[in-house]
């Protein structure tokens, strides 16, 4: 694999809004070129424009010096081009197998052939390094969101490309999951894969890349060699100015007592018991499979629970389902925001309205002018990036559309918030403004419990953590005691917590 892509002048719009202008770029053989940007900086345009899923307005792609026109993504990948998706596309009622090799499955004597399929998944796990985390014939439906997310990996390396897009490969994986990824990554580069790779991560950034290009409201702002560069720099390159310390907290005393959780019991969740005050930031902390999510679900009623209660000022709650969760003060803006919180073939408005609508029409007819206000209002307050408040919500990028689920809640104005992933895909500065966000709902009364999996996150944001471990809360460390060693030793199976 020598393949060099040569990007000349690449330009691309959509109804009015320059999404690329006129980028040149190179991504070279045997090297990883991180893409940076904001979200709707163009990194999603240029990739889908690679992947062949757009075609340009202008400009030209070079394969080795020979320019070349994808018509679609399977035409891209005939070329030796994949993209591996940010959002997995995975066929629920389907074995691993048949999404990894899906529209080439295996066949003997022209008949498809399931022996043939499992020996070589089997393979496919075994070569890049996850046959401990993925079954062969396990079914796309019980797949984790790491699981799901490996599974878009496998699928693109299959056929063995020369020019890889990773978008966004770690947002659901474990450290041990991405330690694997990255020696992958490295391997492939070796072979003389060129590989382009996306995240808002700058830690992973520094880590696997050899030069980074960074992308500012559709164009190229420049292009530097890792070693000549510092996270600084290139925080100023995205957001054009200097965003001075991400987390900015007023903590204050906290207020009164406003969830109350006692001896919560599920299948997924053991015996778990806490409170928040108004005006408190607890956080969540733990591995992915420590029950985080989960317990967040079940506080809401979207998972059921066999014993224990919920009180929110008090009043001790009778949840059937999500609704009696809302109409009390709960409000949950979930990890996978396209598959649980968004209506992705509507308005930026109507999802904007619908935590509210019980409040829009209060004799069965929607107040559309107030709909129509309130939605323009949360797209200003919010800086959500889109056309009109009419577009489609899913043509906005991820950052735009997670400030979508929040201005949500905020028009809502609930008394317990809870935040799973917040700032999951979302570039720097977008994080920046959901971090003040936060402050602001905690300063105004708000409860908020926030479930992360990037530490530096939760000891920023939290005035408690709670530390979840096989569905259990396993420790609590203040505000002080938070330190990375902290969280993890208690984290951690079989690991004795670490001496404040």
């Amino acid at each position: 694999m020598t393949t060099t892509v040569s990007i000349s002048n690449l330009t691309k719009s959509f109804t009015g809004v320059r999404a690329l202008r006129g980028v040149d770029l190179e991504i070279r053989a045997g090297e990883v070129l991180a893409l940076l940007g904001e979200n709707g900086a163009g990194k999603s345009t240029l990739l889908k424009i690679l992947s062949g899923d757009y075609a340009p307005d202008a400009g030209t792609i070079s394969l080795n010096g020979d320019p070349v026109h994808f018509r679609s993504s399977t035409d891209a990948r005939r070329r030796g081009v994949r993209v591996i998706a940010q959002e997995p596309e995975i066929v629920s009622h389907v074995t691993v197998g048949e999404n990894i090799f899906i529209g080439k499955l295996p066949t003997r004597a022209g008949v498809f052939s399931a022996n043939r399929l499992s020996d070589a998944t089997r393979a496919v796990l075994a070569e890049y390094g996850f046959a401990s985390v993925l079954e062969a014939d396990a079914l796309g439906s019980a797949l984790s969101p790491a699981q799901r997310q490996l599974v878009e990996i496998l699928r693109g390396l299959v056929d063995r490309p020369d020019v890889i897009a990773f978008d966004e490969p770690t947002s659901s994986l474990t450290e041990q999951e991405v330690d694997a990824l990255f020696r992958l990554i490295s391997r492939l580069r070796a072979e003389g894969a060129a590989i382009v790779y996306v995240s808002h991560r700058m830690a992973e950034i520094f880590r696997i890349a050899d030069r980074v290009a960074v992308l500012r409201d559709g164009g190229l702002v420049g292009v530097r060699a890792l070693a000549d560069t510092t996270e600084a720099e290139l925080v100023r390159m995205m957001v054009g100015r200097d965003l001075g310390s991400l987390f900015q907290r007023s903590r204050v005393a906290g207020g009164a007592e406003v969830l109350r959780v006692e001896k919560l019991d599920s299948d997924l969740v053991h015996d778990v018991s806490f409170t928040i005050h108004a005006g408190e930031v607890v956080a969540l902390a733990g591995l992915i499979g420590a029950g985080r999510s989960e317990l967040a679900r079940t506080l809401v009623a979207d998972l059921p629970h066999r014993s224990g209660t919920v009180a929110v000022e008090g009043r001790r709650l009778t949840l059937r389902s999500p609704r009696d969760a809302i109409r009390a003060g709960i409000g949950l803006a979930p990890e996978e925001r396209k598959a649980q919180a968004l209506l992705m073939q509507r308005s930026v408005r109507d999802n904007l309205s619908l935590a509210i609508l019980d409040r829009l029409s209060p004799f069965r007819i929607i107040r559309r002018g107030e709909e129509r206000r309130i939605a323009q209002g949360m797209v200003q307050r919010m800086r959500v990036r889109t056309p009109s408040i009419e577009t489609e919500v899913r043509t906005l990028s991820g950052g735009n559309q997670q400030k979508v689920v929040l201005g949500r809640w905020l028009a809502r104005r609930p008394k317990v918030l809870i935040l799973d992933e917040p700032t999951r895909g979302v570039d720097v500065g977008a994080k920046a403004e959901i971090y003040a966000v936060i402050d602001e709902l905690a300063q105004s009364g708000v409860a908020m419990l926030v479930i992360s999996s990037e530490l530096p996150e939760v000891i920023g944001l939290a005035d408690r953590v709670l530390v979840m471990q096989g569905g259990e809360i396993v420790g609590e460390l203040n505000h002080t005691e938070a330190t990375e060693e902290a969280i993890l030793a208690l984290a951690l199976p079989h690991a004795e917590p670490a001496a404040a």
